[in-house]
This record gives structure tokens, sequence and C-alpha cells, in this order.
């Protein structure tokens, strides 16, 4: 992140955010713990984001821990494994998933953490549409596919195994999953 986007040490505060959120859940996250812990000034975090909402969406979505750099394999299939396993080490990395699975966990019981969430998918779905847009143009994808239920299938399929179902989600399935996907189950 530049400084014109924000403040010079922004990847320390989001480091510090995402620290304090999976060390003490979304409730008792604080602004002024952030700022200790990242050694800025509570105002220049308010100057930023005037909540510890919009701090959070801002780490979730411009931390460089979440960064995802849109895979272009050349067939559909391989970006969808890509891009699958990228959600795989979000939720399996001891740096990502803390923060994670804090996030999902607190977001039914909490509307403005929900928010953050759809903030955060909504940017994320933005950066994956390239994949399906160049699929439709190779002809792999038939028009009027929904790539966001195509994401949630996928995404969703891992979130249960690992999170609801306390399985192992590796990479026989990853590809499982994508081709159950792009074949349909019948």
């Amino acid at each position: 992140m530049s400084t014109q986007n924000g403040p010079r040490k922004a990847e320390a505060i989001f480091a510090a955010t995402l620290e304090l959120l999976a060390e003490h859940g979304y409730d008792k996250l604080a602004i002024e713990a952030v700022a200790a812990r990242s050694g800025v000034n509570k105002t220049t975090l308010y100057r930023w984001w005037p909540s510890k909402d919009a701090l959070l969406a801002a780490a979730l979505r411009d931390s460089g821990l979440f960064a995802l750099d849109v895979p272009d394999t050349g067939s559909l299939r391989g970006d969808l494994l890509a891009v699958s396993a990228h959600i795989l080490r979000l939720l399996t990395s001891e740096q990502t998933s803390p923060a994670v699975v804090a996030t999902l966990t607190a977001g039914p019981r909490r509307p403005e953490l929900g928010e953050v969430a759809r903030s955060f998918f909504a940017d994320r779905m933005a950066r994956e549409e390239p994949i399906f847009a160049r699929a439709t143009a190779r002809g792999e994808l038939r028009d009027g596919v929904d790539p966001v239920l195509v994401m949630d299938l996928l995404a969703g399929a891992i979130w249960f195994r690992l999170l609801l179902r306390g399985g192992e989600a590796g990479p026989e399935f990853l590809e499982d999953a994508v081709d159950a996907v792009l074949d349909g189950v019948a």
C-alpha cells in the first residue's frame, strides 16, 4: 500500500489488527491496542479508519498476508485449482487461519463484522472475475454462468470440510471439488 492510499506503517497496522483479532477475538479488538502494538498514534488510525470495522476490513482486503495473485494457468480448471489452494492456505496457515476463523465465526453474531466479510469477499470476487472472463473467451465456460456461485461452491466446500467436518482438504480433495463444480455430479 502506498502512502497515498494509507499511512506509512499500514502493513504494521494491519499485522497488529489481525494478530489482536486472532488473540482476543472481534469483541475485544480495540483501536487503542492496535495503535500500541503497531507503534502508531491512535489519532492516525482514526484519520484513516473511523472504526474498528473499517480498519479490519482494510486489513483483510489490503494486507499482504491475504494477497491474492490471480492465477492465469491457461485453463479454468487450473485457475480454480490455484484459487482453491489459496483458500486452503488461508484456512490452514498459522499466520492467517486464526484471523480468518475469528472473522467467520463472529460474523453471524455481529452485523458490522458481517459487513466487513461482505466487503472482503466482494473485493476478492472482483479480483477473481478475470478468471471467468478468460474462461468464457476460451470457450471453457458457457455464457451466463455465475462466477460468484462457482466460487461459493468451491470455497464453501473447503470451509465446510475443514471447519465443520474437521476433515482434511488436501490436493486430491481440491481436484475432486473443482471437478465436481465443473462437471456436475450427475
